[in-house]
């Protein structure tokens, strides 16, 4: 009797363990796939001596800061673990050695209590140096960890005070580590160094530059670089063009990366089905020194040639990168009325084609790095403008424009000749 009830316990024992770790297994083949980690953005704000300067509507550098961040603070999306650090707000000596280390982590990056993180930015007072370097650094050891998309946005209204730390080369040696972190920069001054400085720090981690003069274009424009941050992170698939239609690769909807090089074509390949329209664009950038005045060109044509549409840009040395773009709607009249017939799909030719010329010393392999997006969406119902239709389809419009011009001309003749023929009679 005694052996049947330990037996019968440890029947219930071993049920209830089975039970439990089932119950905490199920769970996590229940929930689907892991979700996308949350992005992470940490907030730089400037704090020394010249944020007490009055020029920004009427108030403080440091005034209208707090008030753009509070409205910031108001408007962070649920998904964004945010972090708050400043630089210059606690040392107030000339002691240049200690002042370069005044930067701390005001508020940690993590889900974001909106009333803590107000409370802390309002004790703040401008107190001393600009160690924007320093900052840099502790901001980027603050984002550290995980596979999340990484932003800092520095706000300040100077240039670093403590080199020969250049924020510059911080910001290229951070960019180097691989960690996909990208810094944006606002001004506060538009002071032609300090604009230079900031933009270099910006350029070395694909960030932007942003001068702002108004209380209003501060929270403004934070508000879009950590709506920015949340967005999904495409990453470009290496691909690359043939040299004719027929060998072109097949691409879907996507962002893409190649090579081009000087005066070379690229062939690529879509497929459009009836009722789509085709969305493409192209940036080649010239990253070698190369002449003044130089074009790219975007074409969509036929498997048998024929033209659709095309796009194009010019350049006169000014800019780094070109870009251009087309768009190509589909009728969705080719449908077939059995819908268990699959709708053909068009392929359709890109032709990429640029302009560009070099002086004989500078290298042309690999060729210049190239940016193709292609999207395809639902086609309107009714074209915007006839040209969205192009030349290829039963060259219409260049008939319509012959018949435009051969009347237009006998209309003209016939009218000159009645003034002739009144001014005789006169």
């Amino acid at each position: 009797m005694i052996i049947r009830k330990r037996l019968t316990a440890g029947v219930c024992v071993l049920l209830a363990t089975l039970a439990a770790g089932l119950g905490t297994a199920l769970p996590a083949t229940a929930d689907g796939p892991p979700t996308a980690a949350s992005p992470k953005v940490e907030l730089v704000l400037d704090v020394s001596g010249s944020m007490r300067t009055r020029d920004i509507d009427g108030e403080s550098r440091m005034s209208a800061a707090k008030q753009a961040f509070n409205d910031v603070l108001d408007a962070v999306p649920d998904e964004v673990e945010l972090g708050i650090r400043t630089l210059g707000a606690d040392y107030p000596g000339d002691d240049r050695k200690t002042g370069c280390k005044d930067t701390e982590q005001l508020y940690p990056v993590g889900p974001l209590d909106r009333t803590e993180a107000k409370t802390a930015v309002a004790t703040l007072a401008p107190t001393g140096w600009t160690p924007i370097g320093p900052a840099l650094l502790g901001a980027a050891d603050d984002l550290e960890g995980g596979d999340a998309t990484r932003r800092i946005v520095l706000i300040t209204d100077g240039e670093d005070t403590c080199g020969p730390l250049d924020p510059c080369e911080v910001a290229r040696d951070i960019a180097a580590r691989g960690i996909h972190l990208v810094i944006d920069t606002l001004g506060l001054v538009p002071n032609a160094k300090i604009r230079q400085q900031l933009t270099c720090i910006a350029e070395a981690t694909g960030g932007t530059y942003t001068a702002v003069q108004h209380t209003d274009e501060l929270s403004g424009r934070v508000k879009q670089l950590i709506d920015r941050a949340a967005e999904p992170v495409i990453t470009p698939v290496a691909t690359e063009g043939a040299g004719s239609c027929s060998a072109a690769p097949e691409l879907k909807a996507g962002l893409y990366t190649d090579r081009q090089e000087i005066g070379k074509h690229r062939w690529y390949r879509v497929d459009v089905l009836p009722g789509q329209e085709l969305r493409a664009s192209v940036s080649v950038s010239a990253d070698r020194a190369v002449n003044d005045d130089y074009g790219v060109l975007l074409r969509a044509l036929t498997t048998h040639g024929r033209e659709i549409v095309r796009g194009s840009e010019s350049g006169t040395g000014r800019t780094d990168v070109v870009s251009t773009g087309l768009r190509y709607p589909r009728s969705g009249q080719d449908t077939p009325d059995d819908t268990d017939v699959k709708p053909a799909a068009e392929s359709v030719c890109l032709q990429l084609a640029n302009s560009f010329s070099a002086p004989a010393s500078v290298k042309t392999t690999p060729g210049m790095p190239v940016e193709l997006t292609i999207d395809l969406v639902d086609a309107p119902d009714e074209a915007a403008d006839v040209a969205a239709f192009g030349l290829g389809r039963g060259w219409w419009l260049l008939g319509a424009m012959v018949l435009t011009g051969l009347a237009a001309g006998l209309l003209a003749g016939w009218i000159s000749r009645r003034r002739v023929a009144v001014w005789r009679t006169n």
